[in-house]
């Protein structure tokens, strides 16, 4: 069983968060805060395998405590997934930078919150498909137009795969348009990341930005 902190202030989210995680039969929450202090205490007695945190908390937010939690230097740091109402580029790389092994928007659906907490879990980084799409418009604009990549020898799916990521879609979008299984998807983009040797959806973007491969 995956054991899940989640802190956020309001209770009616902690319980809607609790209710989608608790369906899942790999998945149970151990303890539901309001504030960021009691979060990191929390997580610090507990050692769950995830924590899920909001950013606009009482006390400490969330970006301190995933940076108290999982930040540069911890040690046995704990997977945090940030999750928020605000689409704001400084709070995802100030996310990031803090540790997070994820970054999701509240109207996410349940399918990707579970996913994110599986995938943190497992030492793996999610960040939304939304969230990778605000971050385009700065990759297009900073990445030089035809920039080479480093020599990567990705299958044709794979960059199929990876154009879909740099314009934004979710898996399952991608799948509609390659028909295929998302599950295929999944496949194909772990590959193409492993190749690329990067962790995330917008690290993937970037690098097809870069390396001139991204659909203009």
């Amino acid at each position: 069983m995956l054991r899940v902190v989640i802190a956020d202030g309001q209770e009616m989210v902690r319980a809607g968060f609790k209710m989608i995680l608790e369906a899942q039969p790999d998945i149970t929450v151990v303890a539901d805060v309001a504030d960021g202090t009691k979060a990191v205490e929390m997580a610090r007695s507990m050692r769950p395998d995830v924590c899920l945190f909001d950013i606009r908390m009482p006390g400490l937010d969330g970006l301190e405590a995933t940076r108290w939690l999982a930040g540069p230097g911890v040690t046995d740091p704990i997977p945090v997934v940030v999750i928020t109402m605000f689409d704001l580029d400084e709070d995802v790389r100030t996310a990031l930078q803090c540790g997070a092994s994820g970054f999701l928007l509240k109207d996410c659906g349940p399918a990707l919150l579970v996913e994110a907490v599986r995938a943190a879990a497992r030492g793996h980084l999610l960040v939304a498909p939304q969230v990778t799409v605000r971050l385009l418009h700065h990759l297009r604009t900073s990445a030089p137009a035809g920039a080479p990549g480093p020599p990567v020898d990705l299958t044709e799916r794979e960059a199929d795969v990876v154009r879909g990521v740099a314009a934004g879609w979710t898996n399952q979008e991608i799948a509609a348009n390659l028909f295929v299984a998302v599950s295929t998807v999944k496949t194909h983009l772990a590959a193409a990341q492993a190749k690329i040797a990067v962790r995330n959806r917008v690290e993937v973007a970037s690098w097809a930005w870069r390396a001139g491969i991204a659909a203009g």
